[in-house]
């Protein structure tokens, strides 16, 4: 379920709630009602999401690496309990599923382009997605999609994109 549906749905169980707790609103206007319900919800996500954080302390233990391979980063959609991300400093990690697992490993050396995307509910909550677009033959595109902090991971990845290329020997060339 996407983020916006799913705060919305959170929006509506709060909205419910109220109306089944029999507290009068009549004197706070509409706009602030609105303006707390969405307060809470977004707080609610959050605490969800920190919960489920919580659960998983052993993360980066979980990742497979080579000898001289570096675990950079590791983390996960926003709320999801399915899927989990690594950059490492040679390859970029997906790791999807509750029981059975799915694995993909996307090499640094094929990135092209790393973008960085967010909607204004993702701004509130600091999620974003990452597009990262490569020569892949299997997969060409690849989306880290709804993770926390995704600038400072925007960085990470971009970093360790640039010192793969140039310990592999690649260079940028730009053509005008």
């Amino acid at each position: 379920m996407a983020i916006e549906q799913t705060r919305a749905q959170v929006i509506a169980n709060i909205w419910q709630a109220i109306a089944q707790s029999d507290v009068d609103l009549s004197s706070v206007p509409h706009d602030q009602q609105e303006k707390l319900v969405a307060e809470i919800a977004d707080n609610i996500m959050l605490g969800m999401n920190a919960m489920m954080d919580e659960q998983e302390p052993g993360l980066a233990s979980e990742i497979e690496t080579g000898e001289d391979e570096l675990i950079l980063w590791t983390g996960r959609p926003f709320l999801s309990m399915v899927e989990t991300y690594a950059i490492t400093s040679e390859r970029i990690k997906i790791i999807k599923g509750l029981f059975s697992r799915d694995l993909e490993n996307y090499e640094l050396i094929r990135i092209q382009d790393i973008d960085l995307s967010q909607g204004v509910n993702e701004r509130i909550l600091n999620i974003g997605d990452l597009t990262i677009q490569g020569h892949d033959p299997s997969n060409p595109t690849v989306i880290l999609r709804n993770i926390s902090k995704p600038e400072e991971v925007y960085e990470i990845m971009r970093r360790a994109w640039l010192e793969a290329r140039k310990r592999h020997g690649l260079q940028f060339r730009e053509f005008m």
